[in-house]
């Protein structure tokens, strides 16, 4: 049976289809990251390529009527000037060679012409331009030499039998120096009317892009100004309808959220105070436990909604080390030793109500799993960065993000008897979320987690 054709491919097109790919993303590493840049650079290019080839076709268009030019007129000019020597007395000739001579000939008494026959075909068409204008005169030699180039040496006998031999030269005609500043100017006039251009178009993206990033968890970021071109005022139109849409759902989940928590209070007090009736210690106590638990559950939850406007919080200078010294002190203060490394060693600008409740969840779930936990602050470019470390059992590597996740529980370490409604954590991290820090959670080589919660200590970007 033959092999399939497709066996039979060439596989030397694979590394040729990698290396061409790889090329292109190299190509593409070379251009700016900025949409704004890429497309002004790309407009910029265009233009000056443009405008190198418009320049281009103009210098040659050019040359080509300055060489007509010459072959109209240059011919007859050398033929009248030969006419004129051979009429002249030999004594008189060498005294007007001056002021028969131009910028592309000039005329040498005596001597013998130079070069090679002409071979460029404009070269024989300008040699047998002058040739036919000089009869009747006769044409001894006529040769091109290497400098100038195309030039010509046509040695003329005259009716006395001396020679006169004519130096002819293609003359270009140079560019004045004002043609190239005018294109410069010209190029950078069209430059920043093309940067004006693409700032104008790509401005709303990023006004849209920094009120995407503004709104964050707490759902109150600025609306955008409804004005300019129908599709940019369209856009946003539309972000701030989807905006308010958002603000309302999530509104409206603290309000059912608080109300169920409300409306649970009166039968979990019913059922408190029927349980404190019953007889039995065991049982009772069972209860009492339940009960607490349930309330616990409600209150959390209440908690973790309302963090979602933990924004609204105004950011204040605060001095994180005197804050992390008194959270240390009041742990102390209560039996739980917590150990402190570090300094921020200056002040910060954060929302301190929601820091202190950040690291207050991350110390108590500390202090369930590990009986070591420790405070470590380390403060680097602008960024201030607490950790929280235990000696505890740590998380399975897949479950690291689950458990910022609301009411999720790890099962081999968390359970009833460690307490814990699996908010503890997803309240940190939306609190972190909302005053834009960063928490992460890694487990620690030498057994433990740690919990890093990074934030900025500059203030935060005005709206």
């Amino acid at each position: 049976m033959p092999p399939p054709a497709n066996l039979s491919a060439n596989p030397a097109g694979a590394p040729n289809a990698a290396s061409a790919a790889s090329g292109a993303r190299g190509w593409r590493r070379l251009l700016p990251g900025s949409l704004f840049y890429r497309v002004t650079l790309i407009i910029v290019v265009g233009l000056a390529v443009a405008q190198l080839l418009t320049f281009a076709a103009i210098r040659y268009e050019r040359n080509m009527a300055l060489r007509e030019l010459m072959m109209i007129g240059i011919e007859r000019d050398i033929a009248s000037s030969v006419a004129i020597l051979d009429r002249l007395p030999a004594a008189e000739r060498a005294g007007w060679l001056d002021r028969l001579a131009r910028r592309n000939y000039r005329f040498v008494l005596g001597g013998r012409a130079e070069g090679t026959d002409p071979g460029s075909p404009a070269s024989r068409q300008f040699a047998a331009a002058i040739v036919d204008a000089m009869r009747p005169f006769e044409i001894v030699k006529v040769g091109e030499v290497a400098w100038p180039p195309e030039g010509l040496q046509i040695q003329v006998r005259l009716g006395d039998g001396s020679s006169v031999v004519v130096h002819a030269m293609r003359v270009g005609m140079p560019v004045s120096g004002w043609v190239m500043w005018l294109l410069a100017v010209q190029l950078l006039v069209l430059a920043v009317c093309a940067w004006y251009a693409v700032r104008l178009v790509t401005r709303p993206l990023a006004q849209l892009s920094d009120a995407a990033d503004h709104l964050g968890p707490d759902l109150k970021g600025q609306a955008l100004a409804e004005e300019g071109p129908t599709e940019v005022a369209h856009a946003a139109r539309a972000f701030n309808a989807m905006q308010q849409r958002i603000a309302g759902y999530m509104a409206e989940r603290v309000e059912i959220l608080a109300a169920i928590s409300h409306d649970l209070q009166t039968p979990i007090t019913r059922m408190r105070l029927r349980t404190d009736l019953m007889d039995n210690e065991h049982d009772r106590e069972k209860f009492r436990q339940d009960l607490d638990a349930m309330h616990s559950l409600v209150r959390e939850g209440v908690t973790y909604a309302r963090t979602l406007h933990g924004a609204a919080e105004p950011p204040l200078r605060i001095d994180a080390d005197a804050l992390l010294e008194s959270m240390v002190a009041d742990y102390e203060d209560v039996g739980q030793q917590v150990r402190l490394a570090g300094k921020a060693g200056a002040p910060i600008v954060s929302r301190p109500n929601a820091l202190r409740r950040i690291l207050m969840n991350l110390i108590d779930n500390a202090l369930k799993f590990g009986s070591d936990v420790r405070l470590h602050v380390h403060a680097e470019d602008g960024r201030l960065v607490v950790s929280v470390l235990d000696n505890g059992p740590g998380i399975p590597p897949g479950e690291l993000e689950a458990v910022l996740k609301p009411f999720y529980r790890v099962e081999s370490s968390r359970n009833r008897g460690t307490g814990g409604t699996g908010l503890g954590l997803a309240i940190a991290h939306q609190l972190a979320m909302a005053m834009g820090a960063e928490l992460q959670l890694h487990n620690r080589a030498e057994g433990g987690l740690e919990a890093r919660l990074t934030m900025t200590t500059a203030p935060p970007p005005q709206n």
